[in-house]
C-alpha cells in the first residue's frame, strides 16, 4: 500500500562526507550497508511497505539497492525514486550514472519534484519525502548539510527518525 502510514523515507550522506569516500569495498562501508539493511528489515517487520529514495550518490543509492533486495523477503514492498529534477545524475561519473539509471529503472514509482535544477530543488525533494513518510531512516552523525536539515525538518513535523550512524556497530541502530 502506497501512502504515508506505511511509507518510509531515507536521507543520508554523499560519498564526500563518508570517511571511506567512494571506496565501497572499505570494511566501514560494508558495515554501514549491514546496519542500513537491519534498519530496512526492521521497517518491513513494522509494516512499512513503501520506501522513498532521493537517488543521490552515496547512501541514497545504497538504500535503494537494499530496498530492492528486501523485495525478495517482502514482495509487497515498493520503491519510489524522488528526483529533485530529471537530470539529477547528468554530471556524475559514468559509473554512477549507470548505477543511478539501473536503480531508477527498478523503482516502482518515480516522482519528479520539479522540471529543472534550481538552488532549492534538493531541499524541495527532501521535504517531499518527509511529507509523504511515516518514518525517516537517516545515516546521520551530526554533520551540517542537507541530511541534517532533513532530519530537523522531520523532527519538526513529528516524523520519527531512525538513526543509522555512518560508523558504528549493529547495536547503534535505533529500533522502530
Amino acid at each position: 500500500m502506497r501512502g504515508r502510514p506505511s511509507s518510509c523515507a531515507f536521507t543520508g550522506y554523499r560519498p564526500q562526507k563518508l570517511p571511506w569516500l567512494a571506496r565501497e569495498e572499505d570494511a566501514r562501508c560494508i558495515a554501514l550497508k549491514h546496519r542500513l539493511w537491519l534498519a530496512i528489515e526492521e521497517a518491513c517487520r513494522s509494516g512499512m511497505e513503501h520506501f522513498i529514495c532521493g537517488m543521490a550518490q552515496g547512501c541514497d543509492l545504497y538504500f535503494g539497492e537494499l530496498v530492492l533486495q528486501a523485495k525478495a523477503c517482502w514482495p509487497e514492498v515498493t520503491l519510489e525514486a524522488a528526483l529533485p529534477y530529471p537530470e539529477q545524475a547528468e554530471r556524475w561519473p559514468e559509473k554512477d550514472q549507470t548505477r543511478w539509471r539501473r536503480l531508477l529503472d527498478a523503482c516502482d514509482y518515480e516522482t519528479v519534484v520539479q522540471t529543472r535544477y534550481s538552488s532549492g530543488c534538493m531541499m524541495r525533494r527532501n521535504r517531499y519525502m518527509v511529507d509523504h513518510a511515516a518514518v525517516l531512516i537517516a545515516v546521520y552523525d551530526g554533520q551540517s548539510g542537507g541530511t541534517g536539515n532533513t532530519v530537523r525538518y522531520a523532527m519538526k513535523q513529528k516524523i520519527p527518525v531512525v538513526f543509522v550512524p555512518p560508523v558504528g556497530e549493529e547495536e547503534d541502530v535505533y529500533r522502530f
